[in-house]
């Protein structure tokens, strides 16, 4: 059954904000759906974090209709924001105390906040629970930030570039907690630069460019096979021919016939979602064509008890 839009988390409708002569967003439409992971990219600049400002109640819109969990975030008190949770780009301080006494601490600000020793648990940081912030790791720091996050029992989680600076392994660990937290039925808005974290956590992709949307697909559909066509190259007496398809598999079974069977050096080369992304971005400032197979992302937050504070600027 399609979703309506009475059944949405989020629902925005030609939301608009401009900071003086400056339009950080234009006519913005968007609906994210119960449990769904939605991403949003974009480049520096594109009006992403104003966005997820707005939504999270920090700053309101000049025009439009702005609805999460059916209120207006501008307008929302302390019962809305008990129930949505959120891992900032970069994070406020912490007082140097243990693990386990932080997230105690703030589990008491919830009327139905989790048991601070299940949500330790889960990020991982069990055997860390005696540690004080200032022995923790920048991984082992973020987890705790997702501990603090996630210990309301969010209905909604906005996680705007979750794993900036984080090593290898510590970028694929909180993939983990994001892909478990999603399979618990957590709807969550993530704010991302990376695509190969798009591509790995998100339902949907919106890409947002100098503040409008500018394309909303999965990622499949968006970097896929359904985007744009398919070079084939090969070699024939000596060079290297190169054809552009939107049928890869019948193209290269009528040149097998031609060339007798044998096709040297056969390469398929199907675009990819950062393929469609950089053609994307360059469609819509005028400078496309540069990708070789072309096809069809603030400062840091203060937290208080009862909810959350966020001070940021245009991006």
């Amino acid at each position: 059954m399609t979703p309506s839009e009475s059944d949405a988390v989020i629902h925005v409708r030609a939301m608009a904000k401009a900071y003086g002569p400056v339009r950080a967003l234009r006519d913005v439409d968007l609906d994210v759906y119960p449990g769904e992971c939605v991403a949003v990219l974009g480049p520096n600049g594109a009006g992403k974090t104003t966005m997820i400002e707005i939504l999270e109640g920090f700053r309101s819109a000049d025009a439009g209709t702005v609805r999460v969990l059916g209120k207006d975030p501008a307008r929302a008190g302390a019962a809305w924001r008990e129930r949505i949770g959120a891992v900032f780009q970069n994070s406020g301080s912490l007082p140097n105390q243990t693990v386990w006494e932080i997230v105690n601490h703030w589990s008491g600000y919830y009327r139905a906040g989790r048991d601070p020793t299940e949500v330790i648990t889960t990020v991982g940081l069990e055997h860390k629970a005696e540690a004080r912030v200032s022995s923790l790791s920048g991984g082992l720091r973020r987890r705790l930030e997702f501990a603090l996050a996630i210990i309301g029992r969010p209905q909604l989680l906005f996680l705007d570039v979750p794993t900036a600076g984080l090593d290898p392994v510590s970028r694929r660990s909180s993939w983990e907690l994001i892909r478990r937290m999603k399979h618990a039925g957590t709807t969550m808005l993530l704010c991302t630069h990376y695509l190969d974290e798009a591509a790995q956590l998100a339902d949907r992709l919106v890409v947002i460019v100098a503040g409008r949307v500018v394309a909303v697909d999965t990622p499949d559909r968006l970097g896929g096979e359904h985007r744009g066509e398919t070079a084939v190259r090969w070699r024939d007496e000596g060079r290297v021919h190169e054809a552009r398809t939107a049928d890869p598999a019948a193209f290269v079974a009528g040149l097998a016939t031609r060339l007798g069977g044998s096709i040297d050096g056969l390469e398929v080369l199907r675009p990819t979602l950062e393929d469609a992304y950089v053609v994307l971005l360059g469609h819509v400032s005028g400078t496309a064509g540069q990708p070789a197979r072309p096809v069809g992302a603030t400062s840091g937050p203060v937290r208080s008890p009862g909810g959350l504070k966020r001070t940021g600027g245009v991006g």
